[in-house]
């Protein structure tokens, strides 16, 4: 009985019982195609039939020597991998086209070879030509790292059990082709099957391997989820275009904390290490002006502090804008309509703009008191007070909620010349020497303290 043909979108990863022209999930033209099912044999269809091994059996508590890592001497690299690199580790860094992840993979095994490790380069999407070049042009032409240009799956297994290097990065999953699977390279059957292969030789052999994964229009990385789930640790490479400051975040790591990130500057010989990101997110700003305020956030274990910037304007169209840059504009919305219901603060008929400066993303819910400041501050043309800092989390009842790690949140304010801190009351605030604190413990009390009105 043959099996009836499945579609699957290249794109996104969903699956379809037909071909269409536009994917439903991903809405992305051209992106569906055909994936040929798995034959079955007669073995397989009573697995039950036959035994199998035993499997080792441990206690819970059963003592594990921490991983060996060895550093890559890029503090800010080692801080998003959990302290260094894990041997045997499988690590998929996504980003965006031209963001700079070869860029940054290069100088890493630059840094990983020079500190000892036996690390081997393949590039799928260029020559070894073009990335001699780059290493030129970075000042790492003397790097001890072995270079490759290959596409092959087979030959490329084959090269890395001869070499057995200590470190083995791949750039890009999507240009990998596996010749036991018939369709083309980058679809979504050759991605799972190189990224499956490359994992297991990974577990298998005891080599590090770094995969560069494509990302769709929506920021994921492209191809199937579950090359994620393939993976120890997930990276993403953030960063816009008109700013030179580049965000590698952890989104999933099995050897350390998750979305801890870390923060670089893009320069003409390469990427640099930003080793205090607050200082340079609030380089650029200067006095206290309406719409400004500096929040101070909690990024993975580190406190990094960043302006938001507002603007609001009365709306020459029927239906005002609403342009979010950095935040979740859901979020914003559901501000809004807080601000309105609970302090009866309109904002039909207006426009407003929200960026965060520098190009950082935020997601953290202790910005709401942050966003809402700096909204009344545009709406009213009044500057919150110089050297004040805002965080908090904003409930749908108006009532304001305390966040984690105010005290390293205080402390970080304070090492950078602010003096007071706007946030919500709560029962234990920590004093930290030179931070006035002001707490609230609901957004009227708040509108009416700090802009005169309620």
């Amino acid at each position: 009985m043959s099996k009836k043909p499945v579609f699957v979108c290249n794109a996104c990863g969903a699956t379809t019982s037909k071909w269409a022209g536009q994917c439903d999930s991903c809405n992305e033209w051209n992106s569906i195609t055909e994936e040929k099912p798995l034959t079955s044999s007669s073995s397989s269809k009573a697995i039950g039939g036959k035994r199998g091994g035993k499997i080792t059996l441990t206690a819970l508590d059963t003592k594990e020597t921490p991983p060996a890592r060895t550093r890559s001497l890029m503090d800010e690299l080692d801080r998003v991998l959990g302290g260094g690199l894990v041997p045997s580790s499988a690590i998929l860094v996504g980003g965006d086209p031209g963001i700079g992840k070869s860029t940054l993979l290069l100088q890493a095994a630059a840094m990983f070879a020079s500190n000892g490790l036996k690390t081997i380069y393949i590039s799928g999407e260029e020559a070894s030509a073009q990335v001699r070049m780059r290493a030129q042009r970075l000042g790492l032409k003397d790097a001890p790292v072995m270079l490759g240009a290959e596409t092959n799956l087979r030959d490329i297994l084959t090269t890395l059990e001869e070499e057995k290097p200590q470190l083995a990065i791949i750039d890009s999953i999507q240009t990998m082709w596996v010749d036991t699977v018939d369709s083309a390279p980058g679809s979504v059957s050759q991605v799972r099957s190189a990224a499956h292969e490359l994992t297991s030789f990974a577990k298998s052999k005891g080599t590090s391997v770094i995969l560069v994964g494509h990302v769709t229009k929506d920021g994921q990385i492209a191809g199937p989820r579950v090359v994620e789930h393939m993976v120890d640790t997930v990276l993403y490479f953030e960063g816009e275009r008109g700013h030179q400051f580049r965000i590698l975040r952890a989104v999933k790591n099995r050897f350390g904390p998750a979305d801890e990130i870390g923060v670089f500057e893009m320069t003409g010989a390469g990427l640099q290490e930003v080793r205090n990101p607050s200082a340079l997110f609030l380089s650029e700003r200067g006095t206290a002006t309406p719409g400004s305020v500096v929040f101070s956030g909690i990024e993975g274990t580190r406190p990094v502090l960043v302006e938001f910037q507002a603007l609001v304007a009365p709306s020459p169209h029927s239906q005002a804008r609403r342009t979010v840059v950095g935040w979740d504009s859901s979020r914003l919305a559901m501000i809004l309509a807080v601000l309105e219901a609970r302090c009866g603060i309109p904002f039909a008929g207006l426009d407003v703009y929200l960026n965060v400066a520098g190009g950082l993303k935020v997601s953290e819910p202790a910005a709401d008191l942050a966003v809402a400041a700096a909204l009344l501050s545009a709406r009213e043309d009044a500057a919150l007070p110089e050297g004040a800092i805002v965080f908090g989390e904003l409930s749908l009842s108006g009532a304001l909620r305390n966040v984690s790690q105010t005290e390293n949140r205080l402390k970080e304010a304070q090492k950078l010349g602010f003096t007071s801190a706007i946030m919500p009351k709560g029962k234990k605030t920590p004093k930290v020497a030179g931070m006035a604190t002001s707490g609230y413990e609901d957004l009227t009390e708040f509108v009416g303290a700090i802009f005169g009105a309620g």
